[in-house]
């Protein structure tokens, strides 16, 4: 019989320790918000393929429209012989984007490339060759990716060197002391000082930062970065990675400020479990590449397009962006209720949109200090319970939510009950 400890054994010698897994359990199967491991055991998924099943696992549609296509074929390459999935996706995201004007989508397969493409697009159109991102931020694991990222450990560690003109700057936090007005303090100390605005392709920033933490942009920064872009000739990127596609209560996050970005990087939730990736942006700043500028040999597979035009019909049928928000005032609702509990870790810093939901734990409610250690024991207990949960942040502190927006309230609850049960705190001799 295949065990979890007998595929950790094979894992251990077949695969290297550079790629990490939150949990030791192996998948076999999974459903909506469910999964179960080889061995039998079920769990509630509130990790959600980290953000990539906002559809949930296997929804009955994507399987049907993703094995209707290979019916038709499985791959042409676009830049060899083009097909309709990808001209149709385009179509429906260039009418969904929060960007003003003409809007034209291309296609990749990563985040990485999502982000690091919608650069080169920044680069082409302004000529120019610096890129502003946020200390927190994560844009991904390729190079031009990780310099743009804003954590050391473990992204960036022993990597270097990064990819040059890749700056960053503090972002707002209550954690972190840091106020909007000092962000933009130090971005305009950054054009005095490193860097002069009229050497600045893009700035990048999530709408709501994910692995730094789960921390919402606040509309007056993204107001105020709308106007500096604007003054500078500056491209706006919103890397909506881990945002987009109704998670935060809207199809895209920064929708919440009114603000329209210039240049939009999405992936994850878009294929609904199938690797897909694309820059969305204005149609005069995407064609200021030539063509064959940009592609990919897998980019925008046919089987994710076809998944991904399911994904879209499937959150406008099933109104998943109004579920995003119920499911979010569910989840706070409940988690408020452990604030005061001494029973509990301490939990505080409740915070996030829509049905992306973060808190921190923290040594003691008074001093706030960050408690990395614990967080990773409350997943451990989580699992242990039957919830597969995992954390973010600068120190590891926060725990992140991400339960897929199809789960019925049944299993909702229960998640709910089993991280109430991962956060008791362990009886010490």
């Amino acid at each position: 019989m295949t065990t979890n400890a007998s595929l950790a054994a094979r894992r251990a010698a077949a695969v290297p320790i550079g790629v990490g897994s939150a949990t030791a359990v192996y998948a076999a199967h999974a459903e909506n918000g469910e999964l179960w491991d080889v061995e039998g055991r079920r769990y509630v998924d509130f990790a959600g393929g980290i953000a990539v099943l906002n559809v949930g696992h296997r929804h009955p549609r994507v399987l049907a429209a993703v094995r209707d296509q290979l019916d038709h074929y499985t791959h042409t390459a676009f830049q060899v012989v083009p097909y309709e999935p990808y001209v149709a996706l385009a179509e429906r995201l260039n009418a969904l984007a929060p960007i003003a004007g003409p809007v034209k989508t291309i296609f990749f397969t990563t985040g990485a490339e999502a982000t690091e493409n919608a650069v080169k697009i920044a680069r082409a159109a302004t000529g120019r060759p610096a890129v502003i991102a946020f200390a927190g931020a994560f844009h991904g694991r390729t190079m031009l990716a990780s310099a743009m990222t804003g954590k050391v450990a473990p992204y960036k560690r022993a990597f270097g060197p990064f990819p040059g003109e890749v700056h960053h700057i503090p972002f707002p936090t209550d954690s972190n002391g840091y106020t909007v007005q000092d962000s933009l303090r130090a971005l305009h100390m950054l054009f005095a000082a490193t860097v002069e605005a009229s050497r600045v392709a893009a700035i990048i920033i999530e709408p709501i930062q994910g692995e730094g933490g789960f921390h919402v942009a606040p509309p007056a920064l993204l107001r105020a970065l709308r106007d500096v872009c604007d003054t500078h000739g500056i491209m706006l990127i919103a890397d909506e990675v881990q945002t987009g596609f109704a998670r935060t209560g809207r199809m895209f996050g920064i929708e919440h400020s009114g603000v329209a970005p210039d240049l939009i990087a999405v992936a994850k939730s878009l294929g609904g479990g199938f690797p897909l990736s694309g820059v969305i942006g204005r149609a005069a700043v995407m064609d200021s590449i030539p063509t064959g500028g940009l592609g990919g040999t897998y980019a925008g597979s046919p089987l994710a397009c076809a998944a991904a035009l399911t994904v879209l019909d499937v959150i406008a049928d099933e109104g998943l962006i109004a579920r995003a928000n119920a499911i979010g005032a569910a989840i706070r609702t409940r988690l408020a209720g452990f604030a005061d509990r001494n029973d509990l870790v301490p939990v505080v810093a409740l915070r996030g949109e829509g049905a992306m939901i973060g808190f921190d734990i923290v040594a003691d409610r008074a001093g706030r200090e960050p408690d990395g250690a614990e967080a990773k024991r409350v997943c451990a207990r989580a699992l242990d319970a039957g919830l597969i949960l995992l954390t973010c942040g600068t120190h590891g502190e926060t725990i992140r939510i991400l339960v897929p927006l199809t789960v019925s309230d049944a299993i909702l609850t229960e998640g709910l009950d089993a991280l109430e049960r991962a956060l008791v705190r362990p009886v010490t001799a």
